[in-house]
């Protein structure tokens, strides 16, 4: 698994810089660029003063990735990230990579297998692509070529990783789906009648103010509410992992769904990764 790859048991990092770059789908030469104008932490020096990165400067360079998408410039992206609470972890940097990509319009483009696995960060095989096909991430469009949501590829690498059937992230995905669109039918019909009576203009205005604030507020509550699902879950007795007592019962059967889920290179003002 990639993520396991990445640290010790211990959490210390063990990416060379050549892993992370390859990881990451940039260049080294951009890794370092990035490190320069302090984008990335520097690296823990390890034997022989080799620098090994983690999760955490995986997660940087997918923000600062998805930053781009955004169209922001390099010093944009510095101040964004200045504004950044020190010491935030992997899966923090996720989260506020979540909220950025929200803004992203639908983006499809067709890439060589070759340009498909340098976004990737990886070569894939045959049964990862038909999984990733599976997930509508990509779809064959010739010989070599293929249709590519680029929104959802770093996702879909990543849940390539993880140990669960490809029948229940397919179904974990059905429950985002269908929930999340049901959260968006119920919020807009509340914005609706509490602009009723108001112009196009202020409609405008208020769904463009309020986009941002709702989706940040689904994300927190929705990742709050998950982590208190998993803590009752590894808290019970009769329902945490590794817990198989054939005497205990009339025990719940509670357990909760864990799937978190989850172009390069600087602008024109740094290297091409």
């Amino acid at each position: 698994m990639i993520l396991l790859h990445m640290t010790t048991d211990t959490g210390e990092p063990t990416l060379t810089i050549d892993e992370l770059a390859a990881r990451a789908g940039v260049t080294v030469r951009t890794v370092r660029f990035y490190s320069t104008r302090g984008l990335l932490p520097p690296p823990v020096l390890g034997p022989r003063r080799i620098g090994r990165y983690g999760r955490d400067h995986l997660a940087r360079l997918a923000l600062i990735e998805e930053l781009q998408h955004q169209g922001m410039t390099l010093a944009a992206i510095e101040r964004y990230l200045r504004q950044l609470p020190p010491g935030l972890s992997a899966h923090d940097l996720a989260i506020h990579r979540a909220v950025v990509a929200s803004w992203a319009p639908d983006a499809v483009e067709t890439l060589t297998r070759q340009e498909l696995a340098r976004r990737a960060g990886r070569a894939l095989s045959e049964e990862e692509l038909e999984r990733l096909a599976a997930m509508n991430v990509v779809t064959r469009d010739g010989n070599d070529a293929f249709r590519v949501d680029t929104g959802l590829l770093r996702l879909g690498v990543e849940l390539l990783d993880v140990p669960l059937s490809q029948e229940t992230i397919l179904a974990a995905r059905t429950v985002l789906v269908e929930h999340s669109r049901a959260a968006a039918h119920a919020l807009s019909r509340l914005l609706r009648e509490a602009v009723a009576d108001r112009g196009a203009r202020d409609v405008r205005s208020l769904s463009a103010h309020m986009h941002p604030l709702v989706v940040q507020a689904l994300l927190t509550t929705f990742q709050r509410s998950l982590r208190e699902e998993l803590r009752e879950w590894l808290d019970r007795g009769d329902g945490g992992p590794g817990n198989e007592n054939p005497g205990n019962e009339g025990s719940g059967n509670q357990g909760s769904r864990n799937e978190n889920p989850g172009n390069e290179g600087p602008g024109d003002e740094g290297p091409r990764g």
